[in-house]
């Protein structure tokens, strides 16, 4: 077992990074979420959703 761990140790960790990279983002958006804000640019005239996107303002 150990042999093995050490024969991909370089591959554990890039995986072990991207994994902690993903879940920094997605608490990062969840954040966001939860703030009310979101990547908007108000720019309402344009944008498909713009019936839909700020109806609790």
């Amino acid at each position: 077992m150990l042999q093995w761990i050490g024969a991909n140790l370089g591959t554990i960790l890039i995986c072990l990074v991207l994994i902690a990279i993903i879940t920094f983002i997605v608490h990062y958006l969840f954040q966001q979420k939860k703030q009310s804000k979101s990547s908007c640019g108000c720019n309402c005239a344009h944008c498909a959703m713009h019936g839909s996107c700020h109806k609790g303002k």
